[in-house]
């Protein structure tokens, strides 16, 4: 019985979230703005569109990147780029990084409670199945590592930890710390330094990361070990 109500409580939330984007002009409009201004790719439109709001602009940034959370494939980079650039590295920093978060946590929460049909819809089977490999092979560690490699979908993984037994408060200490560099480099680079500098600071942080990867990937490794040599002695 709790199975059906549960399962009509996910329609009926489905449902409701479909007739507001359709017959809810402001929403509809605000939405299509949003996945066209982003997917559009050009840094400039998407500052542009921001600073257009005024006063609001910080809070409209804010909704994008949350949005961008959501419909996987657009990219963040640009959002944090234009952050930087029209609020300053540091509070854009602040602004990139806190919606990151939210926008993290929302689809961690959509594929927790909407399960793995929801997120093949989302995003698709195949990244949701890249994404089990990836947490198969690197367990607890995965969602650490997944945030400090550039080419890793940060929305795919926090989908994916959704559908794992993963706690909320791991999901978030891990998706904060490692995001962070990323936020940072791509802030403070992107809004502050040009030429051999760029480059001298980008290379320092990339090695950071770098560093940190490689930690990370031997004490999984070693924990693995001993996990076999444990079974193996049983």
């Amino acid at each position: 019985m709790n199975i059906k109500k549960t399962t009509i409580a996910k329609i009926g939330v489905v449902i409701l979230l479909a007739l507001v984007y359709f017959f809810v002009a402001p929403v509809n409009r605000t939405i299509n703005e949003f996945a066209s201004v982003l997917s559009s790719l050009d840094l400039d439109k998407i500052k542009e569109y921001i600073l257009s709001f005024g006063v609001w602009a910080p809070i409209i940034s804010f909704l994008l990147m949350v949005f961008q959370s959501v419909a996987a494939p657009l990219p963040a980079f640009l959002i944090t780029f234009s952050n930087a650039a029209l609020f300053g590295w540091k509070w854009g920093a602040l602004l990139s990084w806190s919606s990151a978060m939210v926008g993290a946590v929302l689809c961690f929460y959509i594929a927790r409670i909407f399960g793995r049909e929801t997120v093949e819809k989302l995003t698709t089977k195949t990244a949701v199945k890249e994404v089990d490999a990836f947490f198969d092979r690197y367990g607890r560690y995965a969602i650490l590592i997944a945030r400090l490699l550039p080419f890793v979908s940060f929305d795919f993984v926090s989908y994916g930890a959704g559908l794992t037994a993963m706690s909320l408060f791991s999901f978030l200490w891990a998706t904060g710390l490692g995001q962070l560099p990323a936020t940072i480099v791509y802030s403070y680079v992107g809004g502050m330094l040009t030429g051999g500098a760029k480059l001298f600071v980008t290379g320092l942080l990339i090695l950071f990361s770098v560093t940190v990867l490689i930690f990370l990937v031997k004490k999984v490794y070693n924990d693995r070990t001993k996990k076999s040599e444990k079974k193996v002695a049983e």
